[in-house]
């Protein structure tokens, strides 16, 4: 497989840098619970990847759910103030990170999160946050008029940088499929690092799929090796 050199690097961050998924499905889980229902893998699968509002109309839509849209968002978000402030990173994401930043290539993080979530988020991980040059936060960014498979986020996200990369020259990580799909409608390079339920066919337009961050060699795309 021969893969295309690259200059900028955007990286997506819930269940990709941050081992956050698990918290989101803990959070729908007992807010499902409420009404006698059942949170399953099948729903959260189609989930990954979309902005907040539509999760929770995803949510109320397939289980039926008697409540609107900002009542299941604001349940979810008490939930989210206990479970986000201790959310760990993935393994392999401090390492790469670092080992770029530390290398001038520009990185940049493009989340379908909004602005209060990452800040629950990343507020044990400030010096981490600090190594991007930018964040674009899908949920509350007014450019990005719609969440992935939509290519929008990641267009807009290069489009920050001061000197504006073409589509083909960033690579994205993406650990959903509809980041792998927005990725591919940008026309951008993308290494997924999958939930392994996720089926091998669904991660067919993937560029690279990987277990972990941990086993990436940055020298595929043609940016700096790890220093032995």
């Amino acid at each position: 497989m021969q893969f295309k050199k690259v200059t900028h690097v955007l990286f997506d961050l819930d269940g990709l840098l941050l081992d956050s998924e698990i918290l989101y499905t803990e959070a729908f889980t007992n807010v499902c619970a409420k009404y006698g229902k059942t949170f399953t893998w099948e729903i959260k699968a189609s989930l990954l990847g979309f902005q907040g509002h539509e999760c929770a109309e995803k949510i109320i839509k397939t289980l039926d759910l008697p409540i609107t849209k900002e009542e299941f968002m604001k349940q979810s978000f008490q939930y989210y103030e206990v479970l986000f402030p201790k959310v760990q990173l993935m393994p392999g994401a401090q390492k790469l990170v670092e080992h770029l930043h530390g290398k001038g290539v520009p990185i940049a993080l493009a989340t379908s999160s909004s602005k209060d979530s990452v800040d629950m988020k990343m507020q044990n991980h400030q010096e981490f946050l600090s190594l991007f040059q930018h964040l674009t936060m899908g949920s509350t960014d007014p450019e990005v008029t719609k969440g992935k498979p939509d290519p929008a986020i990641f267009l807009v996200c290069a489009s920050r940088f001061p000197d504006k990369p073409k589509p083909e020259e960033c690579l994205v990580f993406e650990d959903a499929v509809n980041g792998i799909k927005a990725a591919n409608a940008a026309n951008m390079q993308v290494v997924a690092v999958p939930d392994p339920r996720i089926e091998a066919e669904q991660l067919q337009t993937a560029t690279l799929v990987l277990k972990s961050l941990e086993d990436f060699k940055p020298e595929l795309f043609g940016l700096p090796a790890y220093d032995n």
